[in-house]
């Protein structure tokens, strides 16, 4: 194979964001951009390992049964891919092993903290220790929400950020750790990589509507330890252009929407590691 940048797009099963987060990957330099559903990956038709970044897009995962990703979680423990006989979960870890990308959105990052892809404390993969569950309000919130990038994380899909504005459509989107002391290794080790921000002081909050779940530590966004694997509750891939600005009439704003960044850091990524 040639040597060019290539993005996966994983689909089915209720994702509904898969054709979005494809674009944003397209128009930020990657070359080959895949739709691929978990059964093409269960019957060996596809291999993530093809690929050097993987997303996980948002959507409703089974309905979120079992709660929000559950369901797809243990479909990827379990399941054994038909062509080889092997456990369709060695890829994600074979791909991370490989120095490999990987970005969950919303329900993807609901799906890689039930795997234990993230925080992966001690780099450990597959072990679960925060999950994502029901927004204190008890209800869906679809609001557009400021961020604070954390420019000491290792994160890169985040290098350059700074405050981001981005939109959150979600049900069960509250970090919370298994313990306190799980939530400040994630806090001492830079892996917090993007906060819920109070407009009017810049500061990170649990208020609402600015956090609009009730998360720990006001937490939007985590990665584990290398910085290669990020999970996120805002949706980047919904704000690539201005006209995905909800005042984008009104206001006077850039053309490029602040999405871009974290797709074309990755591709930055993946391209001077060809």
């Amino acid at each position: 194979m040639s040597k060019i940048a290539r993005a996966i797009v994983l689909a089915g099963n209720g994702t509904n964001c898969e054709m979005e987060t494809a674009s944003a990957c397209r128009v930020s330099g990657f070359k080959q951009v895949d739709i691929v559903t978990i059964w093409e990956l269960v019957a060996g038709d596809k291999t993530m390992l093809d690929y050097d970044l993987a997303c996980l897009p948002g959507g409703f995962l089974d309905g979120d049964d079992l709660g929000s990703a559950k369901a797809q979680a243990n479909r990827f423990l379990h399941c054994t891919v038909k062509k080889t006989g092997r456990p369709l979960f060695d890829q994600f870890i074979s791909f991370v092993n490989n120095g490999k990308l990987l970005l969950g959105i919303c329900n993807g990052f609901q799906l890689m903290v039930k795997l234990g892809l993230l925080p992966a404390l001690d780099n450990n993969y597959s072990h679960q220790t925060v999950t994502l569950t029901s927004n204190d309000s008890g209800r869906f919130e679809d609001r557009w929400v400021w961020l604070k990038a954390n420019k000491n994380s290792p994160c890169i899909f985040t290098k350059g950020a700074d405050t981001l504005y981005l939109p959150v459509r979600h049900g069960e989107g509250k970090f919370v750790a298994r313990d306190n002391e799980i939530l400040e290794r994630i806090k001492t080790g830079n892996q917090i990589v993007l906060s819920y921000t109070d407009p009017d002081n810049g500061q990170e909050t649990n208020r609402y509507p600015h956090n609009p779940n009730g998360s720990q530590c006001a937490i939007a966004g985590i990665c584990d330890s290398t910085g290669r694997l990020f999970g996120l509750m805002p949706h980047p891939e919904a704000y690539m252009h201005r006209t995905n600005h909800p005042r984008w009439t009104r206001e006077n704003l850039p053309e490029e929407g602040m999405g871009c960044l974290f797709f074309r850091n990755a591709y930055d990524y993946v391209n001077s590691n060809l």
